[in-house]
């Protein structure tokens, strides 16, 4: 008999939580790979509908899990893809203007060359560890640790980091991870404003 309740715990990066069934009961443990859908990361609080199984040692383990509602294209159907859909169109609207407008100004001679083609070269670069960190956690595989996305962002990735959390939803919505993002994401245009404005003819 399947059962519903919230997501109680959960743990992204490693990949599994505790379900606490609804009207009481012995919690659950829930991992990724009992999820039917993959369109989607769980998040904590989420209500989910699953079977009971007991492991070797006894413990309940819960199976066959889906998203409440889905059906219907309420809370975790339609409303949040249309969530989605507004989160991701500003990042990758973001990432787009920046980069095209740096292309732009290399052609038009205000910008180094090396300076676009660093950025291009990284953004493709994060883009691509982004890809391997979700494709990862999906397969219970060892994860990319954050700070060395945080250290690609920061170095001038940014916009291939913002492509891939719009494209793969992937660390979009962890607000610990987005904090310390758009702060990377603030000191690199800093640093790049500083060089635009004559800084690295004053450091040679």
């Amino acid at each position: 008999m399947r059962q519903q309740g919230r997501l109680s715990e959960w743990n992204d990066a490693r990949g599994f939580g505790f379900v606490q069934p609804n009207g009481g009961g012995d919690r659950c443990f829930v991992h990724i790979r009992a999820f039917s859908a993959r369109d989607r990361r769980p998040v904590l609080g989420d209500v989910i509908t699953y079977d009971v199984q007991r492991d070797a040692q006894g413990r309940f383990n819960a199976t066959h899990v889906r998203f409440a509602l889905q059906r219907d294209g309420l809370r975790a159907g339609t409303a949040s893809k249309s969530n989605d859909g507004r989160d991701r169109m500003p990042r990758r609207a973001i990432a787009l203007l920046f980069l095209a407008g740096l292309v732009a100004a290399t052609a038009l001679g205000h910008c180094p060359p090396w300076i676009a083609a660093l950025y291009l070269g990284l953004s493709a670069l994060t883009f691509m560890v982004y890809w391997h960190d979700k494709s990862a956690a999906q397969r219970d595989r060892q994860r990319t640790p954050e700070k060395v996305l945080q250290l690609l962002a920061l170095s001038g990735g940014w916009p291939g980091a913002l492509l891939a959390q719009a494209t793969l939803r992937h660390k979009n919505r962890k607000v610990s991870f987005q904090v310390t993002f758009w702060g990377a994401v603030a000191v690199n245009l800093a640093a790049l404003a500083w060089l635009a404005s004559g800084g690295l003819r004053v450091a040679g």
